[in-house]
Parts: structure tokens; C-alpha cells; sequence
């Protein structure tokens, strides 16, 4: 095994001896090589004892020839004794040598890491690796590539970092030092060795960028109770939380490590751990598709329907709203778990949206299907057209989740334009109103409007009327567009709110005055793009 060096002979047997695998040992070992780590495991189990002979062979010829100084495993095996040799209770366990019938590394049978709990030996299997592809398959997912996470049992840092310290003391013995950071992580070799698998599998790259997420699940049944010291010892460290079955959670454990210190870890756990008495468990194989945005326009022409459900009290107050008609045909087709819709401000249950429409966009989490070509975002929309006559979208299209940004900007900074039919208590002439023509740029004070004062905060806005055009009807009715400030809130502006207004309609006339009507004619946000019919 050419990546493998004398100085890693130490390693290698103090490892072997004590039930750790072959993969684990060649991360212990720095060895950077992936196409090292996809070697099948009895392989690998032979390179490593192929390693050890060869190395005693030639340890025994320079012994034969040297007297003084004596070899590296007698030096080894007869160090000086001391704090830093703490291991299991107290002794450093003997070495056997790599032609000791009965050492570990002899046996064939395959016995669970003790410091990987399995996942380096059999879960890297072509079976398991089969059995990940037969759950992503019957997903029914869209994909052209993925990214494979995975989840650990928590007390593989625990294991690992008492197989780092009994390693740690070996070559502080021979005066050759090793940073933990230095050790494979488990997650990378894991990766190094499944990749390949999968993609061959599944027919695409593995990708990091990717929004495909093929996901694995381990857990172990003795992770409370190897973690237990570290709760006894960093008690700060284990809070229970909500929807968590047990303290130990990966990040408390991390933590926990990260305080004790390390002569009361050794005097708490072997170094090296002992062997396992179980393998861990593939407890999920998760398969999930990143958001998929979709973008349009909508028009509302009912005067009976509010934007969102409108639920109180757990009571649906009316059968639909404007999200649930646009989105059930979007979840169908796209095969998504659920939906987020947003929007560039809302109108009321009672008013219409008419003119290019309310820009708005839809979050589809976790959809099966995601390529969709232009033709078939028009059928979708057709669809969706013709199975209401209470709302009409149009450019609907596939957006990204950073274009939704330029949406969201017109809420505050835009423009919108509404027409309003008004009633006055007192008979009023065409004279009467004709002065709110010349009226540019009127600033108002607007206090959280008393009908939404249960969801929104009391607070005072300044809000612009940048211009006023009236259109007399009758003695008691007049209807008046508005081109205003994005979040102007316009009922208010007509009847005054009881004061918290000011000024209003009904102030500028010096009148009662209500709204009848409202209409939402035109919302000036540039998004998202037209396009053609």
C-alpha cells in the first residue's frame, strides 16, 4: 500500500488490534487518496496486513544487523509509562505483531468498527447502495444531478475522539505529532466511496450545487448511553428541546467535547473505544427537491373573495381565496408537499384588482416534477383561467427565489392606482370636488387603521397622495382616482377612521363621507416580465 509510510506503521497496528476497519484506519493514517477508499473492504484488509509483514520483516533484519538503538515496536511496546499514556484502565493494551496468529488482523470474520459503527463498512455495500437508489426511484422525482447528505449518530465524535487520542499518544511516543484536523473526516471518505455508486446508479453527477438532496439517516441504539459522561461532566451543554427524543443531539455532543477536558474523558472512556455491540441503523433515506418559484400577474374580479383563507377561529369564512385558486393547479402539476404565496401588497376581500394585475409568486417546496417548457406554462395558465371566472392570471412563468427580491421592493417604493366610488351625507356639485384635481403630493398621517389592528402593530405612517382626479355622478356620489404611495391605506383615507387619518376625504369637504367601492387599477411594479401572447 504505497500511500502508507513506516511512520504510519504504529498507527495501522494499534488500530487493527483493537477492531477499528480498514477505511477508518487509512483516515487516521492522512490518506488522501479517494480511489484508495473505494477498494473493497477485504481488500483493504489484506493491504493493511500485507503493510504490517513487510514492515516487521524489514524491523526484523535492521534488528538483527543494530544492536542499539532498538527497534521502533520494542520501543513501542516498552515505553516509559505516564500520564499521557492513560488508556482502557490505566495500561496501554499489548500490541500483537503483524505474523501473531491470533491478532485481530488475522481474523476474517468482519467485525463493526469501533470507531465508524459500521457506516465505512457495510452501508458502503452495493446492496445498501441500491437499496438508496430503489427509495429515490419511487419518488418519482425530476433530476439531473444530486447532492448526498448525511446524518450521523452523535457518539461517532465521541468514538472518534478516543481513537484520536489513543493515536495522538502512540506517535507523541515516537515524537511525531498529529493534529486532529488532520484526520479524513468521516462524512468526506463516506462521500469519496458513495458518489461514484450512486451516480453509476442513478445515471447523474453528484453535484454540490445541486438542488436534488439525496439523504441518509444513521442512528445507533447505544448513543445515550456512551454519550451519558459527557451530560455528567458538561451538564450546560444538554438542554431538552422541543421535538427531540434525546439531549444528545450531534451539536450538543460537539460542544460537550469542545469543554471537557481530556484527562477526564480518558478516565471515562477507553482509548481506543471498544468494539460496538451493534451496527448502526440507515433509520431514513430522505429524498428532497429544492423550491421551484413560479411568477405571474392575477386579476380579481369578485368582490366576495379575500386574497389568503379567510379563517377565524379556526372558521372558514368564505369557500376560496385568490392563493388557493392559482396554487391547487400549481401543486398538481408540479408535485409539490406544499406552497408559499406572496404578493406586492393585498387588496380586501371586497376589492377588486383589475388594469395588468397584482404581480405575485409562488414557492412549491419539495416538487417532484420541475421542468416545464413554455408551451406547457401556457396550458397551465389557461387551466387555471378557465376554472374560475373570479380571477385571470397572466406571465405566468418559472422564477428564481433571488428575482422574487424586485417584487417585494414595489411594496414600499411604487406606485399604485385606485378608483373609488364615494358617498357624502350632504348634497355636493360638481364644483364642489373639482379642487381635489389641483391637490399634488398630499401627505398623510396614518394611524394603524382600527380594521387590521389585531395582526399589525399601532404605529403612525406617513403616506403620499401624489394625485387626485373626480368624477361626479350625483348629489351624493362622486367617484375619485388615486395615484398614491404603495401602503396608503385608501378606505381610511375616505371615511378617516375616526380621526386616525388626517386629513381625509371627508375633512378636505367638510362632510361625512364613505366608500362604496373600491378598485385596485394598476400596481407599478416593473415584475415580472411581460410576456407575449
Amino acid at each position: 500500500m504505497s500511500s502508507l509510510t513506516e511512520k504510519d506503521r504504529p498507527i495501522v497496528q494499534l488500530l487493527l488490534s483493537t477492531g477499528t476497519c480498514p477505511r477508518c484506519i487509512l483516515r487516521f493514517c492522512r490518506v488522501g487518496s479517494q480511489m484508495l477508499y473505494r477498494h473493497p473492504h477485504e481488500d483493504l484488509m489484506k493491504d493493511l496486513q500485507e503493510f504490517l509483514k513487510s514492515s516487521q520483516e524489514k524491523e526484523d533484519t535492521v534488528c538483527l544487523d543494530v544492536a542499539d538503538p532498538p527497534c521502533k515496536r520494542i520501543r513501542l511496546e516498552h515505553g516509559e509509562e505516564g500520564a499521557d499514556e492513560l488508556n482502557y484502565n490505566g495500561a496501554i493494551p499489548q500490541l500483537p505483531s503483524a505474523g501473531d496468529g491470533n491478532s485481530a488482523t488475522e481474523s476474517p470474520a468482519l467485525k463493526v468498527c469501533n470507531v465508524c459503527l459500521g457506516i465505512l463498512q457495510e452501508f458502503c455495500e452495493a446492496d445498501f447502495v441500491k437499496k438508496v437508489c430503489q427509495k429515490v426511484n419511487s419518488a418519482d422525482y425530476q433530476f439531473t444531478s444530486f447532492v448526498f447528505s448525511v446524518s450521523l449518530p452523535p457518539q461517532l465524535s465521541v468514538r472518534e475522539r478516543a481513537a484520536w487520542l489513543g493515536v495522538k499518544q502512540q506517535m507523541r511516543n515516537l515524537g511525531l505529532p498529529l493534529a486532529k484536523d488532520d484526520i479524513i473526516q468521516l462524512k468526506e471518505a463516506y462521500k469519496w466511496i458513495i458518489h461514484p455508486q450512486l451516480s453509476e446508479e442513478l445515471g447523474v453527477p453528484a453535484d454540490g450545487k445541486s438542488l436534488f438532496e439525496v439523504s441518509v439517516v444513521f442512528a445507533h441504539p447505544e448513543t445515550d448511553e456512551e454519550c451519558h459522561f459527557l451530560a455528567t461532566a458538561c451538564p450546560d451543554c444538554f438542554k431538552p428541546a422541543k421535538n427531540k427524543q434525546s439531549v444528545f443531539t450531534r451539536m450538543a455532543v460537539i460542544k460537550a467535547l469542545e469543554k471537557i477536558k481530556e484527562v477526564d474523558f480518558l478516565k471515562h472512556f477507553p482509548c481506543p473505544p471498544s468494539s460496538p455491540k451493534n451496527l448502526c441503523d440507515a433509520l431514513e433515506i430522505q429524498c428532497n427537491n429544492g423550491a421551484i418559484f413560479v411568477a405571474g400577474r392575477y386579476n380579481k374580479y369578485s368582490r366576495n373573495l379575500p386574497q389568503t383563507p379567510w379563517i377565524i377561529d379556526g372558521e372558514r369564512k368564505l369557500e376560496s381565496s385568490v392563493e388557493e385558486l392559482i396554487s391547487e393547479h400549481l401543486m398538481a402539476e408540479f408535485k409539490a408537499d406544499s406552497f408559499n404565496f406572496s404578493s406586492s401588497g393585498r387588496e380586501d376581500v371586497d376589492v377588486r384588482t383589475l388594469g395588468n394585475g397584482r404581480p405575485f409568486a409562488i414557492e412549491l417546496v419539495n416538487p417532484r416534477r420541475i421542468h416545464f417548457t413554455a408551451e406547457e406554462m401556457r396550458k397551465l395558465q389557461q387551466a387555471i383561467n378557465d376554472s374560475s371566472d373570479k380571477i385571470q392570471v397572466r406571465d405566468l412563468q418559472l422564477v428564481t427565489r433571488s428575482a422574487i427580491g424586485r417584487m417585494k421592493e414595489g411594496e414600499e417604493e411604487k406606485t399604485k392606482t385606485y378608483s373609488a366610488l364615494i358617498w357624502t351625507d350632504k348634497a355636493i356639485q360638481r364644483e364642489d370636488i373639482a379642487f381635489l384635481d389641483d391637490i399634488k403630493e398630499l401627505k398623510l398621517d396614518q394611524k394603524t387603521p382600527l380594521r387590521v389592528l389585531h395582526r399589525r402593530p399601532l404605529a403612525v405612517r406617513c403616506r403620499l397622495i401624489h394625485t387626485m382626479k373626480s368624477e361626479y355622478i350625483d348629489e351624493h356620489h362622486f367617484r375619485l382616482h388615486l395615484k398614491t404611495q404603495a401602503g396608503t391605506y385608501i378606505k381610511e383615507f375616505v371615511h378617516g377612521d375616526f380621526g386616525r387619518t388626517k386629513p381625509n376625504i371627508g375633512s378636505l369637504l367638510n362632510r361625512t363621507a364613505d366608500i362604496l367601492e373600491l378598485d385596485v387599477e394598476s400596481v407599478d411594479v416593473d415584475w415580472p416580465p411581460t410576456l407575449a401572447d
